[in-house]
């Protein structure tokens, strides 16, 4: 028996439209509102990083007044109007390529400056001041180890680390790019040590940034500075990166091995009996047996 239609069901409930986003509303309203040359749109805001240029190095020019304007640097840096402070950050850049000499006796007050400004949380900020850290390297180098400037450059040294170690990518990269030209500046040795303590940073990424720098100042190092920082300590340092949770950190604990072997055996013709009688001799045998599977004969 063929079935019969029920007139009487209930009607199907058309679907709600959905609502749209308040900012896509509040848009349109902007835009029915305007007139014929959109005159009267109120602009949405952006970002304030977007208004910042980042110049390169190549790009700055000499100041026109530097001695005025060496007088008013530190304060400048320390204004609480941030496009100000980015200016004075490049001003210190400028100094340090084209006035280093007027900058140098202040130059502990300007690192501890530019490391506290790496902190802020304003990624245009942050990232001018690793500009200005990486042309404070190569202007002054090695003077950063002077007695006056110490200390401050080892609060600039962790926080580069700890830019080098976070997610935003062009901080990171930045960073990363500063602490190769630090090392490419300074002399191995004294850097070396101090590197060596972040080397076991409670940080794996900060840990794994300063394995990084402390290999390449080994790369640069011969014997006798090898010497002098201590070839135990040293093999020691490899051994525990070697064991490291980042791929960063073991690979740059093999540079540390291959630079010692390469160093230590430079002048010998037995050279795997040479390397495998020092590493068996200054590690355990399990860490030994590790290192000298790095070097193949």
């Amino acid at each position: 028996m063929a079935l019969r239609p029920i007139d009487n069901a209930l009607p199907t409930t058309p679907e709600r439209p959905k609502k749209q986003p308040k900012v896509a509303l509040a848009t349109q309203k902007q835009q029915d509102r305007a007139g014929v040359n959109g005159e009267n749109i109120v602009p949405l805001p952006s970002s304030g990083d977007a208004t910042v240029d980042y110049v390169s190095s190549d790009n700055l020019k000499p100041l026109s007044d530097p001695e005025v304007k060496i007088q008013s640097l530190v304060e400048d840096l320390d204004s609480k109007n941030w496009t100000k402070v980015c200016e004075s950050l490049n001003d210190v850049r400028r100094f340090a390529m084209y006035h280093s000499s007027l900058l140098f006796p202040i130059l502990g007050k300007i690192v501890l400056v530019v490391a506290k400004t790496m902190r802020n949380p304003r990624s245009a900020l942050c990232k001018t001041a690793i500009m200005a850290a990486a042309d404070i390297f190569n202007a002054f180098g090695d003077k950063l180890h002077d007695p006056e400037i110490s200390d401050a450059f080892d609060g600039l040294l962790l926080q580069l680390l700890l830019k080098a170690s976070q997610d935003k990518r062009f901080v990171c990269e930045e960073a990363d790019r500063a602490l190769g030209l630090m090392v490419g500046s300074m002399t191995p040795l004294p850097l070396l040590q101090k590197m060596r303590v972040y080397g076991s940073h409670k940080n794996l990424r900060v840990r794994a940034k300063a394995a990084v720098s402390l290999s390449r100042c080994v790369s640069k190092m011969g014997l006798q500075e090898m010497e002098q920082f201590g070839l135990v300590e040293l093999i020691e340092v490899a051994a525990d990166l070697l064991n490291d949770r980042l791929p960063e950190a073991r690979d740059a604990a093999r540079s540390v091995a291959t630079s010692m072997y390469e160093a230590l055996t430079k002048d010998s013709e037995e050279k795997m009996e040479l390397w495998q009688s020092f590493c068996q001799s200054k590690l355990p045998p399990i860490h030994a047996l590790s290192i000298l599977k790095i070097v193949k004969p």
